[in-house]
């Protein structure tokens, strides 16, 4: 996988993670940041999962951050 890569899903993570309980997206938002975090695991351990699935993480990532945000501005 390649480093930036690692780098936005770390990101992604310290994100997903300040999304408030009270949100409509926090338990969807809670179920991204875990496979995002399996993905990281497996690619420490060698088994780098297919840059397919990386980057569906990442989209589906920004796009709870965008919902999330959207809900503050209401």
């Amino acid at each position: 996988m390649d480093n930036e890569f690692i780098i936005t899903l770390q990101f992604l993570i310290s994100r997903l993670e300040r999304i408030s309980a009270d949100s409509v997206v926090a338990h969807r938002a809670s179920g991204i940041r875990g496979a995002i975090l399996r993905a990281l695991e497996q690619s420490e351990t060698g088994n780098f999962p297919s840059e397919k699935h990386v980057k569906y993480l990442i989209d589906m990532g920004y796009s709870l951050l965008q919902k999330a945000a959207g809900e503050i501005g209401r």
